[in-house]
């Protein structure tokens, strides 16, 4: 990632061994610069008006405000992407829906290549969080005329949905509106592992759709819906007349595990026209082949525009290749859903 200038950084951690762990670490990149540290949200109030940074990163649990009232006071006056740093909790998905850009999780101190590993998954964040729109967030509430209705004598028989940065949140905006009616829907959301399976387990609690953790050897099914665990690559595989997911262990595919494109690539092998794929807000172009492939076999295809994207990336490549047959804001992918799965 090619940077103008240096990016401003306020650290906000109630630990002091921890903050000057980051400190130092992050500092290390010449695109970085570390205006100050805070030891709670009073006080990052103050040094965010003094130092005006490009990036926050916030812990979760902190003394006199946690961080997600924090991040949702913070949002309204001063909309300025956060990383979230934090254990391994469900709360950070609280946080992402506050306003938060992305999230890492803490590491084992006692552990250098963990330590390691957690600094430059930081910087990584860091530069794409200073790229990153800083979206107002709707109400999460679901009412029945905000769900799209599905016509059940689609020939669309399965769904393909890949995200990045921001993507939680896109996945479940799109998801809290479709019915228990609509095709069988395979996500590959680029998270960690454990936090996959938390993201599956909320979704399944704050939508009308089953929405599971894919293992190998899941059938997708009308209403159900399969998320790639956090560390494997997902692919569907058609058996007699049904598709069966496969999760395995791989290398990197565009920098990451699990891979958009793994996923769309199978899809566009294995369902032909019988398919609809959506490309949602990240960074790189992860996913822009593969939905390529799909649309070149018939399927339907869908991506994010640019305004409603927290990362234009890959949209935005998938867009410019060829592979968006219609690109809509994130409001509108629902009903789009609806109309193409519904056309014959």
């Amino acid at each position: 990632m090619i940077l103008k200038k240096r990016i401003r950084v306020l650290i906000i951690d109630d630990s002091v061994v921890f903050r000057e762990l980051m400190k130092k670490g992050i500092s290390t990149d010449p695109n970085i610069e570390v205006v100050d540290v805070a030891g709670d949200p009073f006080d990052a109030r103050d040094k965010i008006i003094k130092y005006k940074p490009d990036v926050l990163t916030c812990d979760v649990e902190m003394p006199k405000m946690n961080g997600i009232e924090f991040i949702r006071r913070l949002m309204p006056q001063y909309p300025l992407p956060v990383v979230v740093v934090s254990t391994i909790s469900e709360s950070v998905f609280d946080a992402m829906n506050a306003g938060a850009v992305d999230f890492v999780t803490k590491p084992d101190v006692r552990l250098a290549e963990s330590v390691e590993a957690f600094l430059n998954e930081l910087i990584i964040k860091i530069k794409i969080a200073s790229t990153a729109k800083v979206l107002h967030r709707k109400s999460g509430n679901i009412s029945r005329s905000d769900v799209a209705v599905a016509d059940t004598r689609t020939n669309v028989e399965i769904i393909a949905i890949g995200a990045s940065t921001g993507g939680t949140e896109a996945i479940y905006s799109i998801l809290k509106s479709l019915p228990p009616s609509i095709p069988g829907i395979v996500i590959v959301q680029h998270i960690p592992p454990f936090f996959s399976r938390m993201f599956a387990e909320r979704l399944n609690n704050s939508t009308h759709l089953k929405v599971k953790e894919a293992r190998t050897g899941d059938y997708v099914e009308t209403g159900l819906v399969l998320v790639a665990p956090g560390d494997e690559h997902m692919r569907i595989k058609k058996i007699g007349g049904r598709y069966r997911t496969e999760c395995f262990k791989g290398e990197k595919v565009n920098g990451h595990c699990p891979s958009v494109d793994v996923l769309f690539e199978s899809v566009a092998n294995e369902c032909g026209s019988n398919a609809l794929g959506i490309i949602l807000t990240g960074m790189g172009y992860d996913g822009a082949r593969g939905l390529l492939k799909m649309r070149r076999k018939g399927a339907r295809t869908i991506g994010q525009d640019e305004k409603s994207s927290v990362v234009y990336g890959m949209p935005k490549v998938a867009y410019e290749t060829g592979a968006v047959e219609k690109q809509v804001s994130l409001d509108n992918i629902p009903r789009l859903i609806n109309s193409m799965i519904s056309a014959k």
